[in-house]
């Protein structure tokens, strides 16, 4: 049985370091992940002013309740989509002139429902080239609060960010959520919010859900991040494939906050065996991966790794509800598509679904496969990159146009996976 330590999830680590700086007092996160994206966010945090103090398994960000200590800012949010949705929302709520920006690939990624959302609020806010998209400017003057609607049917990270603003307000804030896509990250974001200090309600109206959020200011407190779930889904998938396959990943129990977890009961449909007890999840191979349908809408980060373990199950797998990974990093759906045709494999798609027939991809050099070594195309996309590393595991040959892009939450996976396949 192999033990794998996942690093500290992202979604986690992001959130706690906005509320961290959103709290009153020195706040400690343990065992945070250190990637080019919380990195990023961290880096974006001193640049607004606040002091981060980063040692090796533990982080310590001193709060300014009042928004950014610094009054004038220039941001660069590099890849990071948290970075870039949160740090914003945090800015409107001090007060001073902030600039931000990100990459180009960031730069294509959509903002409008946020920033819509901000100036409703009275944020003062101006996109610097394209409309909803970075660049961007915040001139905080605080914000008072109110009630106002919102569409998240794009991006849960907007329903987020916005959640995380409440305590902030003056006044409170609720949130009428008319469409939400991956409501798991938002029930992390509520339970974090609620560690923090914050008072939250949540109801029902007739054009949508409600979230009621209480100006309570957020308190410091010690905070320990649990192991990422969506990176997990690599190490659970190798192990559902490969003959004897098993693996254990400690601190992803029962009690997880992510919702990517509910990956390992798909395996369990597929005929692996999963076990989750109040330590850790353990998967293991028994011989079988059946095909299925399934919606990934809450777990659509994991979608890739599905995709790229579904040309070995005995029959189609179908993957549904997913349009809202055309507007991740890349074309999710195109890039999982364009890939497994490169390999041979038979797969279909539509506005959000994505079916793979059975037929393992065939090696490079053999009659079915492609001539020389199969590269694939990655498109800077860190999870393209990490869940086609489980095909490789059963398709010799293959090798990636760029490999080093998982830096963005995991800059040690090559070496790591490497390690555990060889015990597989």
């Amino acid at each position: 049985m192999t033990v794998i330590d996942i690093p500290g999830s992202k979604s986690v680590t992001a959130r706690a370091l906005f509320l961290a700086a959103a709290a009153e007092g020195t706040t400690t996160l343990l065992r945070p992940l250190r990637s080019d994206d919380t990195e990023g966010f961290a880096e974006g945090l001193k640049a607004l002013g606040y002091a981060v103090r980063q040692e090796p398994d533990a982080w310590h960000i001193e709060g300014s309740p009042a928004g950014p200590p610094a009054t004038d800012a220039d941001v660069q949010c590099r890849d990071g989509a948290t970075t870039a949705r949160f740090l914003p929302t945090l800015a409107a709520a001090g007060h001073g002139t902030f600039r931000f920006d990100a990459s180009a690939q960031m730069r294509r990624r959509p903002l409008g429902p946020l920033t819509t959302a901000l100036r409703a609020l009275g944020a003062d806010l101006t996109h610097g080239e394209r409309e909803g998209h970075h660049p961007l400017t915040v001139t905080g003057h605080g914000i008072k609060g109110g009630a106002i609607r919102l569409d998240a049917g794009q991006s849960s990270q907007y329903l987020t960010a916005l959640l995380l603003l409440g305590p902030l307000t003056t006044e409170g804030l609720t949130l009428t959520v008319t469409d939400l896509v991956s409501e798991p990250y938002v029930e992390i974001t509520l339970a974090m919010m609620r560690a923090f200090g914050a008072e939250i309600t949540r109801g029902e109206a007739p054009e949508g859900r409600t979230y009621t959020v209480a100006p309570t200011g957020y308190r410091a407190t010690t905070y320990a991040v649990e192991p990422d779930a969506s990176t997990a889904s690599y190490f659970f998938a190798a192990a559902a494939l490969m003959p004897g396959g098993a693996v254990t990943v400690p601190g992803l129990g029962t009690g997880a906050l992510q919702g990517d977890l509910a990956f390992t009961d798909v395996l369990r449909r597929m005929g692996a065996d999963v076990t989750t007890t109040a330590t850790g999840t353990t998967v293991r191979n028994t011989g079988t991966l059946r095909g299925l349908t399934v919606n990934m809408r809450d777990i659509s980060d994991t979608m890739p790794t599905l995709a790229a373990l579904a040309p070995f199950a005995e029959g189609p797998v179908r993957i549904e509800d997913v349009a809202n990974t055309r507007v991740k990093e890349c074309d999710r759906l195109d890039a999982c598509a364009e890939n497994l045709r490169r390999l041979g494999v038979d797969v279909a798609t539509g506005p959000d679904w994505i079916e793979i027939r059975p037929g393992a991809p065939a090696a490079p050099g053999s009659p079915a496969g492609p001539a020389g070594p199969a590269e694939i195309a990655t498109h800077g996309d860190h999870r393209i990159v990490m869940s086609f590393a489980v095909t490789a595991l059963r398709t010799p040959g293959i090798r990636f146009d760029d490999p080093g892009c998982v830096r963005k939450t995991f800059p040690d996976f090559h070496t790591v996976f490497e390690a555990f396949a060889r015990g597989l």
